[in-house]
């Protein structure tokens, strides 16, 4: 019968189990908890808090919410939504991932320097973001977002350059932009970059390759809008093509257990551990049909 190891180092970051945690310990005083945005990219850890009583509302319906409990989900939120709040007289559950407000703080505080005008805030991110949405906002809109080399190809090089990165980019995209405009960067243009990774994500990079690499068949368990779970996802193919996505028992598909010996089950940062397990004990299940049969 085929083994079968669930990754260690798959799961919830910190970020989002701190608000996760919030959210249960709010929910359990009872009254309505409402969520801006969903409080991870993972559909069933979702539907899991919603049944216990969490709204998940858009910007606008957020808008429209007077004297509300409101639980901001560790991607963080631009000044705006802080300003709705005060003004609708919303309290807020703060639930910004550390990492994730210590960059904002200095976006915000290199927007705020007059020393250099004219010069470029660039963040290497998914456009469209949660996280990247209120790093933009701490520059009132004006900073450049990059999603890879090409657009970065685009800046301005005769204008000063400070590149910041989303907190879960992978390294190496990174480090790819930053020597390319090391390379291009006109004479006597500053140009200043800041490694704002977080490394509780970028090192499951590595770690994550080893765990694929050492298994027959991998089902890599993950949210569909989950940008951290495609990218971890897309590195498990590097190493192993015989790796699948999946966000449910119900996506595994049977005949590729035939002759798998060793079944690796990991995942995203929004990936609950819970899930992988569920995951892992339907795989037994059909493994033991098959034997029966």
């Amino acid at each position: 019968m085929a083994n079968i190891e669930i990754d260690q180092g798959s799961g919830f970051c910190f970020g989002v189990v701190n608000a996760i945690r919030k959210a249960e310990e709010e929910l359990a005083k009872g009254g309505t908890l409402y969520c801006l945005g969903d409080i991870v990219h993972n559909s069933r850890e979702v539907e899991r808090l919603e049944r216990m009583g969490l709204v998940t509302i858009n910007h606008e319906e957020f808008g429209r919410l007077h004297d509300a409990k409101v639980l901001l989900r560790a991607h963080g939120e631009p000044p705006e939504t802080y300003e709705t709040a005060r003004r609708n007289r919303i309290e807020i559950i703060d639930a910004t991932c550390p990492v994730v407000l210590q960059l904002q703080k200095r976006i915000k505080q290199e927007h705020n320097r007059t020393d250099d005008p004219d010069k470029q805030i660039v963040i290497y991110g998914k456009s469209g973001h949660a996280e990247v949405l209120g790093l933009v906002g701490q520059t009132a809109g004006r900073a450049i977002v990059i999603e890879n080399l090409e657009e970065a190809k685009q800046l301005d090089f005769h204008r000063s350059i400070r590149l910041y990165s989303q907190t879960t980019k992978s390294l190496s995209g990174f480090r790819e932009v930053v020597n390319y405009i090391q390379a291009h960067i006109e004479p006597g243009v500053t140009f200043q970059y800041y490694d704002t990774i977080c490394r509780q994500v970028a090192n499951r990079i590595p770690n994550i390759r080893e765990f694929a690499a050492s298994h027959d068949l991998v089902f890599f368990v993950s949210g569909k809008k989950s940008s951290n779970g495609k990218m971890l996802f897309s590195e498990c193919l590097k190493v192993n093509p015989n790796s699948h996505l999946i966000d449910s028992a119900a996506e595994i598909d049977g005949s590729l257990l035939a002759q798998a010996r060793s079944i690796g089950v990991c995942g995203a940062t929004s990936t609950p551990k819970w899930l992988m397990e569920e995951i892992e004990q339907a795989l037994r299940e059909k493994l033991d049909m098959k034997n029966v049969q």
